[in-house]
């Protein structure tokens, strides 16, 4: 792609999730690395063989289709910064991750609303949610620890949700927060535990990508949003269909390839 364009590719990894984008600057920001190795090959058909450089790393929350692949990734990649909740979490992929986390040195920051990285060239993320520093605190329910970020970059925008549920997108919406945006990640693969209504109102996206598994055990994407993604005449791409998803932007007109 040109220079100065953004590129977002919605990872295929299964029954998990797992984002790359490619900055107008040229900086890469992996979000979330799936439920296995399977990352690997995927960011390989997208990012230059020689590049060993991945700026910025964003765990949503640290559930198991989530961070594994992101194991691997501070194995093999030079991870400059990491954006994260700091939640607990006793699971054996964590220990691993906070291993690796340490030996790889990388700036570590807590997510919180407000916060805002600049990656020039007209393109911010803006932190949503949590809505204050979760670090250290223990969590009964993961996935409404995720965090939901705003990604714009000149007139496009794109809204990331991790595996918030119902109740985070309702605050979100009562909060007044900018949602307004072009393309939306589905929340939590596309359950009926997400996407409601007055959230996809608020967004009111022309594109949801949807990352899940085929045949998953899980009825994912529920066919509740699929419906409700139809009545609203959004397009929507599931990765279990066909496969990773790429959307490219100059900031004012995109395209989606498939």
């Amino acid at each position: 792609s040109p220079a100065g364009f953004l590129e977002i590719y919605q990872l295929d990894v299964g029954q998990g999730d797992a984002m790359l984008l490619k900055m107008p600057g040229g900086e890469q920001i992996l979000i979330d690395g799936g439920p296995d190795n399977r990352v690997i090959g995927q960011i390989d058909k997208f990012m230059p063989f020689y590049d060993k450089t991945i700026e910025l790393v964003i765990l949503t929350h640290p559930d198991k289709d989530h961070i594994t692949g992101l194991i691997e990734i501070l194995k093999r990649y030079k991870v400059k910064t990491i954006l994260e909740t700091g939640i607990q979490c006793g699971k054996s992929e964590c220990s691993a991750w906070e291993e690796y986390k340490k030996e790889e040195g990388s700036e570590i920051i807590f997510a919180r609303l407000g916060q805002a990285i600049d990656f020039g060239g007209a393109a911010k993320l803006y932190v949503l949610h949590p809505f204050e520093n979760l670090n250290g605190q223990k969590i009964s329910k993961p996935n409404n620890a995720s965090i939901v970020s705003r990604l714009v970059f000149k007139d496009f925008s794109l809204v990331l949700t991790g595996d918030a549920e119902k109740n985070i997108e309702e605050k979100l919406v009562s909060s007044e927060i900018i949602l307004d945006s072009d393309v939306l990640k589905a929340g939590h693969h596309g359950s009926k535990t997400s996407t409601i209504e007055e959230f996809l109102k608020e967004i009111s996206p022309n594109i949801v990508l949807i990352s899940v598994g085929k045949d998953n055990s899980y009825g994912h994407p529920h066919q509740e949003v699929l419906q409700r993604l139809e009545k609203s005449g959004i397009k929507y791409y599931r990765t279990d269909l066909y496969g990773s998803i790429k959307i490219i932007s100059n900031g004012a007109e995109y395209y989606e390839e498939k």
